[in-house]
């Protein structure tokens, strides 16, 4: 997590601040609710509220002397809060503050990335119906295919982010839970309404059962879906990362008054936000495979998910607020150019209307492998001309093809709308 690549909404979440503040409402709620339970003064617990401060650097000092996190952040709430400090952590572990504290990290930080696919979807629909229409190629191992629309290319990552979006709201919902269970999840020095009173407050559910942690699973598929939803910014950026390419120049980052490509040649338009968000998913998803080896903890808990998470938590939430927002401005400022895009249809000369010809054929009473043969024997002759010559026209003069289907039909198979008719069909589907 570097300044570079982080916003401050996000950022402030993982700040030591925010943490202790979680830590402290923690701390308090379970003494209130033991408070109501007869197990300490209400009075203390009032106390506690009232008094109860800390200082980040205080803490950091206590800490380099008794070697625990926990330990230093009581102690320094204690010299604020005086005797009624001791009623504090009553029958708690220290995992019961870290776990529900990160459990709340996990849960703000989901709302954040939910508003900005909110944001990314709304734009990318925004785009999608200026070009519903909008005819351009569709591209099979990078080569011409047959005809489809701008817009249906961004329908596509629409209905992808539509996708992560309920992924990510099913992946929050499983983490924020609570766990205030004790030394090793059995409730021996605190009741469970204890736990409830917390997680109520802190806006959580009760963990079912724990141990001295909260299950890793829940963490590991909160991680995986962030790498899921990296590699979906990946998948468009890259897609636009292609269409700049300077044969393609389908479509092109917006490139500013004033902006510079390259040190050494001043000709240069690159897409290198894109390239960024490339590398930013690359990272997000780097973080999951730590993620999935912190399930296996030793009997009711060891410490060695502790220091992943500490980093992953940040730089992975981090890291995707901030490849979201740019990918956001990335297709809200996109230059589309159509006029290309149908130079680059019709440089082939017709073979993207090879199938409808095939498939005329095979209605026509030839053979599937004859009708293939005849078919692709006059695209190569397109190919090795660089599109120089006409599908259309070598087929019109093959008189295998003129036995079989009169020239009217012939050219009716190179509509190009014929394509697209389903169209409207699609985007109903994708945006209702």
């Amino acid at each position: 997590m570097i300044p570079r690549y982080s916003r401050p909404e996000m950022v402030k979440i993982w700040e030591p601040e925010t943490r202790f503040r979680i830590w402290f409402e923690i701390e308090a709620h379970a003494t209130d609710a033991l408070a109501e339970l007869g197990v300490v003064p209400k009075e203390a617990a009032k106390a506690i509220w009232e008094k109860g401060a800390f200082e980040v650097d205080r803490i950091d000092a206590i800490e380099a002397e008794v070697k625990h996190d926990v330990i230093a952040f009581l102690t320094n709430v204690a010299e604020h809060v005086g005797e009624p400090a001791r009623f504090m952590h009553q029958g708690m572990t220290s995992s019961d503050v870290l776990d529900t504290c990160l459990a709340v990290q996990l849960a703000r930080a989901s709302d954040i990335l939910i508003a900005d696919l909110d944001k990314l979807l709304d734009v990318i629909k925004r785009r999608a119906f200026e070009h519903k229409m909008t005819p351009t190629i569709g591209r099979s191992h990078g080569i011409h295919a047959e005809p489809v629309t701008f817009g249906l290319k961004l329908a596509q990552a629409y209905a992808e982010f539509a996708r992560n979006r309920e992924r990510l709201i099913a992946a929050r919902k499983d983490v924020a839970t609570c766990a205030i269970s004790g030394a090793v999840g059995t409730f021996a020095n605190i009741d469970p309404r204890v736990e409830a009173h917390v997680a109520e407050k802190m806006g959580l559910t009760v963990e079912p059962v724990s141990t001295q942690v909260i299950p890793r699973d829940r963490h590991a598929m909160f991680f995986a879906t962030l790498g899921v939803i990296a590699s979906s910014v990946e998948r468009l950026a890259t897609e636009v990362r292609h269409l700049q390419r300077t044969e393609v120049l389908e479509a092109e980052e917006y490139f500013s008054p004033g902006q510079k490509g390259s040190s050494a040649m001043p000709h240069k338009r690159n897409p290198v936000l894109t390239e960024n968000l490339t590398g930013l998913a690359r990272l997000v998803r780097g973080y999951v495979t730590p993620a999935l080896e912190n399930v296996a903890l030793w009997h009711e808990r060891d410490i060695s998910h502790s220091s992943v998470e500490r980093m992953i938590g940040p730089d992975a939430t981090v890291t995707l607020d901030f490849a979201l927002a740019r990918l956001t401005g990335v297709i809200d400022k996109l230059l589309v150019y159509p006029a290309r895009m149908q130079k680059n249809l019709d440089r082939m000369g017709g073979l993207v209307h090879s199938q409808r010809v095939l498939l005329a054929l095979t209605q026509a009473g030839i053979s599937r492998e004859d009708a293939y043969r005849i078919v692709q024997r006059n695209a190569m002759k397109v190919w090795e001309s660089d599109g120089a010559l006409s599908l259309l026209d070598l087929l019109k003069a093959d008189p295998q093809v003129t036995a079989a289907i009169s020239e009217k039909e012939l050219e009716e198979k190179f509509d190009l709308d014929y394509h697209l008719k389903h169209v409207d069909t699609i985007f109903a589907r994708v945006f209702g």
